[in-house]
């Protein structure tokens, strides 16, 4: 039997906390309905305002994923399409039409330099946030047998494409945000399932056996992690660099967690791990690492880890059955455990540090019960920049994107 860490704190205080302030029914569904601009029902907020508020609203079939920024919400559509929504009430206030065909990247969005980045096929295109027009569209090198890794940062956008199946020998290049000039290019060992990282002026990539860090104004080597250090797969936050075993291992043990300098690219002394599969990771700015573990017989079932990075030990376990989970301020968000019928069809709020047995201030904060929020809605979070007083639920199963009070 799975355990539930919500068993050691009381769950009527639980339910209490997360309910209290919400100002409505426990079930959170009360809502007025309208009609979109795009002509499908959606959910208008009680209250109008400039900033976020609570709604729900529908969005189509052709759009995927979603995320959030202090101003509004961008959802990536297929082919390279974007659609971007007001944080106020849910509606949309533009669109990015396709491009053409071809396999879309993640959506990348950067309130510093008003772009959303995403890709299809051989194409990169960006649009700007404030105005909704595409800002730009460009020509990957060598088109890309894989979605393309894509990240922002400093003004500069970082793509990882990879013209042929089975190489490890791929493209590195740096595109200029604001207009999309083309700043540099290299071709590098790397692997397109071991992700990318960009951070103090440094792009690090690995190829499972190597972690590389390049100058991020020109591209060139100016670290390599020493032999032996495995790394299939790189998570970072703040100033820290954490190796993995690779989410998409079909193997039955995993390199084991591996905190690197990002400066020499060493390895430090770093807290044991639970030795299951790790799925996704998030870190603090103050470097504690909040990692979703998955048994790798049945990764139906898992938990996510926290452990401090600094004074390296395991802080705390949250057994759930979702890796959708997020950051905001000092808190993690993730849905309660859909097996758990005391508590299922939340969103909970935990303490970085206190974890979810903590208590007074750093107790566990449940939402209250949303449709959006069910297990079988596959649902994930998008979460704004900064100190966010909402979170967006996005449902994948009905089509519902839902503005939420943070718990």
């Amino acid at each position: 039997m799975r355990r539930t860490w919500l068993a050691g704190v009381p769950l009527v205080g639980l339910i209490l906390a997360g309910c209290s302030g919400s100002g409505g029914t426990p079930s959170g569904e009360s809502h007025r309905t309208t009609v979109s601009a795009s002509g499908t029902p959606s959910a208008s907020p009680t209250a109008a305002g400039t900033g976020w508020n609570a709604w729900t609203a529908n969005y189509s079939a052709a759009e995927g994923r979603c995320e959030a920024t202090a101003h509004q919400v961008v959802c990536r559509t297929g082919s390279g399409g974007l659609v971007g929504r007001s944080r106020s009430t849910g509606e949309v206030t533009w669109t990015v039409p396709p491009a053409g065909r071809g396999k879309d990247a993640d959506l990348v969005v950067d309130s510093a330099t008003e772009r959303a980045v995403t890709s299809s096929g051989k194409t990169l295109r960006a649009a700007n946030l404030r105005t909704g027009k595409a800002a730009w569209t460009r020509p990957l090198t060598d088109g890309s047998a894989f979605p393309v890794v894509i990240r922002v940062a400093d003004g500069t956008v970082y793509v990882l494409e990879t013209p042929t199946a089975g190489t490890k020998v791929i493209t590195l290049v740096a595109f200029r945000a604001s207009d999309g000039t083309s700043l540099w290019h290299h071709s590098v060992a790397a692997d397109p399932y071991g992700d990318m990282a960009v951070f103090g002026g440094r792009v690090y990539t690995t190829d499972g056996t190597e972690v590389t860090a390049r100058d991020a104004r020109t591209g060139n080597t100016v670290a390599t992690s020493p032999q032996g250090v495995e790394c299939d797969y790189l998570i970072t936050g703040g100033h820290y660099l954490v190796c993995t075993g690779s989410p998409y291992s079909a193997e039955d043990t995993f390199p084991p967690l591996q905190r690197l300098d990002p400066d020499t690219l060493r390895p430090l002394k770093t807290a044991e791990d639970t030795g299951d599969k790790p799925e996704r990771g998030v870190i603090s700015s103050d470097g504690v690492l909040v990692l979703y573990e998955a048994n790798a017989e049945d990764s139906s079932t898992g938990s996510w880890n926290a452990y401090d990075l600094v004074h390296p030990k395991r802080l705390w376990s949250y057994d759930d059955t979702t890796e959708e989970g997020e950051l905001a301020g000092d808190r993690f968000l993730t849905f309660t455990p859909r097996n758990d019928a005391a508590v299922r069809d939340r969103v909970v709020s935990i303490d970085l540090r206190a974890g979810p047995k903590g208590t007074g201030d750093a107790a566990p904060h449940l939402s209250p019960r949303y449709s959006q929020a069910r297990g079988g809605e596959y649902p994930r979070l998008a979460v704004p920049g900064g100190d966010p007083d909402h979170v967006v639920v996005q449902a994948g199963t009905h089509r519902s994107l839902r503005s939420i009070p943070l718990p």
